[in-house]
């Protein structure tokens, strides 16, 4: 991934009517990476650029199936399900291209009173970690690398099959093949140029190693910018699947004997004059202490903060295993089984990747815990210790939360997310995640059935 930024123009909402969009989305993001909101007029869309719009607050209040037994301090019942305002961000305004004669803006989530922003919202709790990094002198950027899978059959086939019997589209292992590639390049032309136009660069996109499994890696960019990014893009590829008749998934491991699927975050800075401070000539192949003590900082609290790096039930299934998803508290050069990989080359180019997060994260979430994580190993000057040689899967390593359960009740004891993001922060998202695994073990599974039906 080289580190170049192409310029965003956002669109001018007086010429909407002119360059031929008469539709225009209002879009915030939810808690879990979800786009919602509403469609307008360019001309009502003008009108409510200050006050926005009037969303009633069971966005953040519900599940992910939009289930209404969660419990939050935040909204409920108990507060009346109040509405907060989706103020549109005009930087942010641009064509979906995949769409016919549409834009769509995202939006940052306020109190409907005050105009304060909202702290629960994944938007928020970025911005809050961007602001903090700007007032130390530094400049966060980054770019993710989401791998997905693409099935035949739309997202209505396939629910109504119960998600069974299905069909990829690639029957071989074929991780960079170019012949693969080329009978699925009519769909992924029309992916990267709807993205090109949509103001979503993409760096390269490749066939992956499992069946039906495929990559996409755009641009690196500011942090904010790149999560957004990352959640248009997935809109695109969903919407642009099922009009071509199939379905992606994010899922991180959607089949039990095949590859997971991943978000590698890449993450650097540069100080206010333009300078890369994750570089240093006189440095081990170029890594600045500074870089070191990024990385430290990442390895010593991903534990406290898997809830946001793996944030369903389904992401144990990856990251329990040894998919280059990340492994214990280690880092190395170019070694993609440690959970930190370090690239070092050009001044611009040298930065980290965080390899533990699945393709279901919250790309908000997940930035804001690396630079919080980030913001408190440089502050500390933390020793990353001894760099990995070789396959870090064949040393012993201290373990992570390997459940979700696991992973909330870590989130919620720890000093650092409430310090880093605030104890109504961390509260309000173990309860969504005590919540989700309530459902799960109350649910029985077919891997039970046919485990125990006869057998017992």
């Amino acid at each position: 991934m080289t580190e170049h930024a192409t310029a965003f123009e956002p669109l001018d909402p007086a010429d909407l009517e002119r360059a031929g969009f008469d539709t225009v989305i209002v879009s915030g993001v939810d808690m879990q990476g979800r786009l919602f909101g509403k469609r307008m007029s360019p001309r009502r869309f003008r009108a409510l650029l200050t006050e926005g719009l009037h969303i009633c607050t069971c966005v953040y209040s519900w599940d992910i199936d939009q289930g209404l037994g969660l419990e939050v301090e935040f909204a409920g019942a108990h507060t009346g399900w109040q509405d907060f305002r989706l103020v549109p961000d005009p930087a942010t305004l641009r064509p979906a291209a995949w769409l016919d004669s549409t834009a769509i803006c995202l939006a940052d989530s306020v109190d409907e009173h005050t105009g304060e922003p909202l702290p629960v919202a994944p938007r928020t709790i970025l911005r809050n970690q961007v602001d903090s990094f700007l007032a130390a002198g530094y400049e966060p950027y980054a770019a993710t690398e989401l791998e997905f899978y693409l099935y035949l059959g739309t997202p209505a086939e396939l629910r109504k099959r119960r998600y069974q019997d299905l069909e990829p589209t690639t029957l071989v292992h074929a991780d960079y093949n170019i012949g693969e590639g080329n009978q699925m390049e009519p769909f992924f032309r029309k992916v990267r140029h709807a993205l090109e136009a949509s103001g979503i660069p993409v760096e390269v996109s490749q066939v992956e190693y499992g069946l039906g499994q495929w990559e996409i890696n755009l641009e690196y960019t500011s942090a904010i910018a790149s999560a957004d990014r990352h959640v248009l893009f997935k809109q695109a590829v969903k919407d642009l699947a099922a009009a071509n008749g199939m379905t992606a998934t994010f899922m991180p491991r959607p089949v039990t004997d095949d590859l997971g699927s991943s978000c590698h975050i890449h993450a650097s800075l540069r100080d206010h004059a333009g300078g890369t401070p994750f570089f240093d000539p006189g440095g081990d192949r170029g890594m600045s202490a500074v870089l070191g003590n990024a990385v430290a900082g990442v390895l010593q609290h991903t534990a406290d903060l898997m809830l946001w790096y793996a944030p369903t039930i389904n992401s144990a299934r990856r990251i329990g295993s040894q998919d280059f998803a990340g492994n214990g508290l280690t880092w190395g050069f170019d070694n993609r089984t440690t959970t930190c990989r370090v690239l070092t080359g050009e001044p611009s180019a040298t930065r980290l990747e965080f390899r533990l997060p699945g393709a279901d994260v919250n790309p908000y979430l997940a930035l804001a815990g690396m630079l919080g994580s980030m913001r408190r190993g440089i502050a500390d000057g933390a020793d990353p210790g001894k760099p990995a040689a070789g396959d870090a899967y064949g040393e012993s390593h201290d373990e992570f939360p390997s459940t979700l359960a696991e992973a909330a009740e870590r989130f919620l004891s720890s000093d650092f997310a409430a310090e880093t993001f605030g104890s109504d922060v961390v509260r309000h998202y173990h309860a969504v995640a005590r919540y989700e695994w309530r459902q799960f073990m109350q649910s029985v599974t077919d891997w039970e059935r046919i485990r125990y039906f006869e057998g017992i």
